[in-house]
């Protein structure tokens, strides 16, 4: 065993993320409960508990009365883990038993086997082993065994007294397949997390996890995403903003387009939110992307979470009005990443952007879009929610935050799948509307919380030469309902290229 003086007060689980759920780790010398159905990840946890153990030092049990030696090898194989001299992994039932009647262990038939002999092979294991953290697989056959509830919750507590006197960290996991309903455990048990794992009409099955209690310590309450990889377990802690006190510098960022500043009121200020919303091919995915490259221009870093175009289209299309995002993303100065919604989680994905900016100092992000941010949760009723802990914690860290989003519908009365204007600091109205026989584009300002903008409606072009920003359109009434009608007193429809 260890020397305890050495050890530090907590145990760390050895699970990206769940640390910081847990408050920091495991209290030494308790014991805790991991449940969940079978598939949903508990022997993955255990074993990178062990093997974190194992790191630090410390001798580490998986005692299994479920899985065979070769079974649990073979996963840790799997990951690229190599079970070395500090990581027992003990049978407490041969697998010949169970085809043998005359030996005296055996899971499958109750009668057969006398509980406090099982216990008492534990023990001996313990005894001869003297480990640090332990992992018993699992709760379920000893409740087959005790053939009792009462029974059941004497055993529980003599584990947990006789393993605080060895002062060893023990993680019990349970399957949930005997009684899915019983609490036994939650009682004695010093912490408790469940595993959960859906499945979503359409895409890749998600997990999640969630502290029930722990004794003491304040943890990260509600519930977190989490993928199993090759690697091993990652957990995405939900984000929570306030969490983060930001001592970011506020300054406002031009927008690379004199006219496009003119209209925002001098550009767009740092640790702010800007949404871009309107219908589709309206040119929302453009005007962003303008922000890029004026940040990228300044020298700075930028990244770009695309959802629903594919990157080859964005680049052709980018380049067509004099924006080269792919030579950006070459030189380094430009993170672009394509999401497939049906595989990411929204937990995952807010957890990657927020690393991001962190890691890599990024000062501009952009989210294109919220309609396909929105897609990654189809069975979501959080999404507001959602977006408000990310868009505060991005403005909290510095970085500039462009989103887009589609509106139902070309022309007339347009809604959106989700109102988040009121979470946006900034929002910049897109518009369709038709004069000389041509359908044009129109912009406008509509919200800015952070200073003054204009308040006129201009048309906005797409060329070779860039984005061009026109004149205010006077001579029409009622573009921005989607129904515009000519007021105007000559044939002069538009004005010229405001420069």
């Amino acid at each position: 065993m260890a020397d305890q003086t050495l050890l530090s007060e907590n145990a760390k689980i050895g699970v990206d993320g769940l640390d910081t759920v847990l408050g920091g780790g495991l209290a030494r010398g308790r014991v805790y409960l991991l449940e969940g159905e079978p598939g949903a990840g508990k022997t993955t946890i255990a074993l990178q508990f062990l093997l974190a153990g194992a790191q630090a030092g410390e001798r580490s049990l998986y005692i299994t009365l479920s899985e065979t030696e070769h079974e649990l090898r073979d996963g840790a194989t799997s990951h690229g883990w190599h079970l070395d001299e500090d990581i027992h992994v003990r049978e407490l039932v041969p697998p010949e038993s169970l085809l043998d009647l005359d030996q005296h262990q055996s899971l499958i038939y109750a009668s057969e086997i006398e509980l406090g002999e099982t216990m008492q092979k534990l023990f001996a294991m313990v005894e001869e082993l003297k480990p640090d953290r332990v992992v018993l697989d699992s709760l379920s056959e000893v409740r087959l065994l005790a053939q009792g509830s009462l029974r059941y919750r004497r055993q529980i507590l003599a584990l947990k007294h006789y393993f605080a006197r060895h002062n060893a960290t023990v993680l019990m996991l349970d399957d949930l397949t005997s009684d899915a309903l019983d609490k036994t455990v939650h009682s004695i048990a010093h912490a408790v997390i469940r595993l959960e794992q859906l499945a979503p009409e359409y895409g890749a099955e998600r997990r999640r996890l969630r502290v029930l209690k722990y004794r003491g310590r304040a943890f990260r309450g509600g519930f977190h995403d989490f993928a199993i990889r090759k690697g091993g377990i990652s957990v995405f802690p939900r984000l929570v903003a306030v969490d983060y006190r930001s001592q970011a510098e506020r300054g406002i960022q031009s927008s690379g387009l004199p006219a496009l500043d003119a209209l925002l009121g001098g550009g767009v200020e740092t640790g702010t939110s800007t949404l871009i919303l309107g219908p589709s091919g309206a040119g929302k995915s453009l005007i962003a992307v303008q922000f890029l490259a004026a940040a990228v221009g300044r020298g700075e870093k930028a990244a770009m979470y695309v959802f629903d175009e594919e990157l080859g289209l964005l680049f052709q299309r980018t380049r067509a009005i004099g924006i080269d995002l792919k030579a950006m993303q070459d030189r380094g100065q430009l993170i672009i990443e394509q999401v497939d919604a049906a595989e990411l989680s929204p937990g995952e994905f807010a957890q990657r952007v927020v690393s991001a900016v962190e890691r890599e100092g990024i000062t501009t992000v952009l989210i294109d879009s919220i309609t396909g941010y929105q897609t990654a949760m189809p069975q979501e009723q959080m999404l507001i929610l959602h977006l408000h802990e990310l868009l505060l914690s991005l403005n909290r860290r510095g970085a500039m935050t462009i989103a887009t989003l589609a509106q139902q519908g070309l022309v007339g009365d347009m809604r959106s799948s989700v109102d988040i204007t009121y979470i946006a600091d900034t929002v910049v109205l897109m518009r369709y509307f038709e004069a000389a026989g041509e359908v044009r584009r129109a912009m406008s300002v509509i919200k800015k919380r952070a200073g003054g903008h204009e308040s006129a409606i201009r048309e906005l072009r797409f060329g070779s030469d860039g984005l061009t920003i026109g004149d205010v359109l006077t001579d029409f009434q009622g573009i921005l309902r989607g129904t515009p009608r000519f007021i105007g007193k000559d044939e002069a429809l538009l004005g010229g290229a405001k420069q």
